[in-house]
């Protein structure tokens, strides 16, 4: 099958966009790589020349390049849906990295506005689509492990002061280990579970303030605005209950990071920031098995080629505003639960994205 390539620029040239993006568009003939955008336009024009883009530039000439048909929106969290906005006023569909945004307030009106403009909309991350966790998906979906009823997600470190060369923003609004992790933990099993139907939880801050020790800030003293401990239930509309635990106030531990428990046997996931596996199985008391995990390889931007292959298939992207807009809403619940010491109820819902083909056309898409 003859794949076109479609015209996409990058609005943000941090590292994640070099290391991860530019490099993830490659690997994808259908996402060719136009422009990349930063405020700081002397960045962009560096980055573009150390990648070969055609172009380094600002935001609002990006978004007035009428060749581009999808922007990838790597800036911060806090202005997350700001851009999303913009990106979405000029046309263009949006693939944005995570978190979605910081509400439900933010997050659903930018898929309103999507649907209204005839225009798609999809949020990182898109890991869910490699083979690893659809490996996991397949198998549940055989019933390899029975009915599930419960799990654990577990994402603990000490943060991120000691390595990050400017860390503060993950303890302001939209950070926090929650909104920078979750996402990957919560999308991971919403796509092999379906959506979630409630919420408990408890939050807290492990500390008021942190000191920076990684350089060129070491010493710098930063205040602590979010939640860095939150332990949590998600109750899954299946029928799943799954323990959740995210913490920036842990120095080591022996939890795994993704296992699901079913009436038949339990499953372990690989890491949900990766696309790769390992996958285990344990059925009934037989000893643990690696499960053979096939299937394409898969980047950073699996989600916007996905996006443009369901655009031109006139189908479903898997990635979607649905999912993201859910997501947001789960992390948002879990913060008001561990806060407010309650049980809160989703007002949102979404649809398990469509199976990743193992050998078909299109990277499986």
């Amino acid at each position: 099958m003859t794949i076109t390539p479609q015209a996409i620029g990058i609005i943000g040239c941090g590292d994640i966009c070099r290391k991860a993006y530019l490099p993830g568009a490659a690997h994808y003939a259908i996402t060719e790589v136009v422009a990349v955008a930063d405020l700081d336009v002397d960045r962009a024009r560096s980055v573009a020349a150390e990648h070969g883009v055609a172009k380094g530039c600002s935001v609002e000439d990006l978004l007035a390049d009428p060749e581009i048909v999808l922007v990838e929106n790597l800036t911060t969290p806090k202005v997350h849906a700001e851009i999303n906005r913009a990106i979405l006023a000029a046309g263009k569909h949006v693939y944005c990295e995570k978190p979605f945004a910081l509400s439900l307030a933010e997050a659903a009106p930018l898929v309103e506005m999507a649907a209204a403009r005839n225009l798609r909309i999809s949020s990182a991350p898109d890991t869910f689509l490699g083979h690893g966790l659809q490996t996991c998906r397949r198998t549940v979906d055989e019933g390899a492990i029975g009915t599930v009823v419960g799990g654990v997600m577990h994402m603990a470190c000490p943060g991120h002061e000691s390595w990050h060369p400017s860390p503060a923003f993950y303890y302001q609004a939209g950070g926090g280990p929650l909104f920078d992790m979750g996402p990957y933990y919560i999308t991971a099993l919403v796509s092999i579970l379906g959506p979630v139907r409630r919420v408990c939880g408890i939050a807290r801050k492990g500390r008021e303030e942190r000191e920076i020790t990684s350089q060129p800030l070491a010493g710098t003293r930063i205040p602590v605005e979010v939640p860095t401990h939150i332990c949590g239930v998600l109750d899954f509309a299946c029928g799943a209950a799954v323990n959740l635990i995210m913490s920036f106030d842990v120095f080591g531990h022996h939890l795994p990071r993704l296992e699901l428990y079913g009436t038949e046997g339990s499953l372990s996931l690989p890491d949900p920031n990766h696309f790769v596996g390992p996958v285990s199985l344990k059925r009934g008391r037989d000893d643990w098995q690696e499960t053979p995990c096939p299937g394409p390889e898969h980047r950073r931007g699996a989600g916007a080629a996905d996006l443009l292959h369901a655009v031109a298939a006139k189908r479903p992207h898997r990635a979607d505003g649905a999912l993201a807009v859910h997501v947001v809403e789960v992390m948002e619940a879990l913060v008001t639960a561990g806060t407010e010491h309650r049980v809160v109820d989703l007002t949102t819902t979404c649809q398990r994205p469509e199976a990743v083909q193992v050998d078909g056309p299109e990277d499986g898409f």
